[in-house]
């Protein structure tokens, strides 16, 4: 009953963002821009993969699941920040709020996973190539991108659980650009030191996912470095480098994020390293996948270039 009467709060209100007549206009068009392109890159690299044969191997199967999981890990945060940056009310429900985190943090465990599961794939193909092909079976990638997914989903679902029974009976101003773990468990009117258990348990999923995918580069590159040819060195590395550097730019900014423990960033760093992950690093995904691979290019030209175009085709 004592509990009922202190929960008080049913929505939350987002407090950094810039007012209408200070300029709001300026970061809702280039964030608008890049969230449309973060969708349509994204689309195009799953389609692509989906329909063009060439590209049905595992290393693309796992860039197009990579793909997909992107429009929806942006599609939770970027529209409320739009809607934020232009509307007077910039509020948030409680379940809203409870929902945002959940399938943000989930989408962000899986993508994580299928990072980890392309490192592998990668490090069989290079360094085991004459068993890659009856170790990396169609069946167990189906069963490492469903693992992953599946998960990731089931992780963060205790957590969330746990601070839906917390009260919350004000102050309800969340000092982050979306609903996130510390800034909102900072608003509850109870002791939250449980959470400690959980950023741990967070904290080694990250480590070991890091770890493993440290260590398969570090091997891949070693192996790599053996090529008698320079041709076939230069293909494998530019192949693990756009892998690389997704992975760089997506674990980068988490680890910035979530394994700082105790440490604090002033306000304006916090919210530019939230935009890393939930902004930049999507952006450029696509850019990496798609504009640095021939074989992904000449798909994409060929499954949407080809049907748009039908009479430049004929003619030639």
């Amino acid at each position: 009953m004592d509990l009922r009467n202190q929960t008080m709060v049913t929505e939350f209100y987002f407090s950094d963002f810039p007012q209408f007549e200070n300029g709001s206009l300026l970061f809702f068009i280039p964030l608008l821009f890049i969230y449309m392109f973060i969708i349509a890159g994204n689309f195009m690299i799953f389609f692509a993969v989906r329909l063009d044969t060439r590209l049905h191997n595992p290393m693309y199967n796992f860039i197009s699941i990579f793909s997909f999981l992107e429009i929806w890990y942006t599609t939770v945060t970027i529209p409320k920040m739009l809607s934020n940056l232009i509307s007077e009310k910039k509020t948030i429900s409680f379940i809203g709020c409870l929902l945002q985190m959940y399938f943000f943090h989930s989408l962000g465990v899986a993508e994580g996973l299928i990072l980890m599961v392309m490192a592998i794939d990668r490090y069989v193909a290079i360094c085991n190539p004459l068993r890659y092909p009856t170790i990396m079976t169609p069946r167990l990638c189906v069963q490492l991108s469903a693992g992953s997914c599946i998960f990731g989903f089931l992780e963060l679902l205790p957590e969330i659980v746990w601070i839906s029974t917390l009260p919350f009976c004000g102050p309800n101003q969340i000092h982050q650009l979306f609903c996130d773990f510390e800034p909102v468990l900072r608003l509850a009117c109870t002791d939250t030191s449980m959470i400690l258990v959980e950023d741990v348990i967070h904290a080694i999923s990250i480590l070991i996912s890091v770890s493993v995918i440290t260590l398969s580069y570090l091997r891949i590159i070693i192996v790599i470095l053996k090529f008698p040819s320079g041709e076939s060195r230069q293909k494998a590395f530019s192949t693990c480098a756009a892998h690389i550097t997704i992975f760089l730019l997506f674990f980068g900014s988490v680890t910035l994020m979530y394994l700082r423990f105790s440490a604090t960033f002033p306000p304006l760093l916090d919210k530019a390293i939230a935009l890393m992950f939930t902004v930049l690093a999507p952006f450029f995904n696509p850019i990496i996948y798609s504009l640095r691979n021939k074989d992904m290019k000449d798909a994409i030209k060929k499954v949407f270039c080809s049907q748009t175009l039908p009479n430049v085709s004929g003619s030639h």
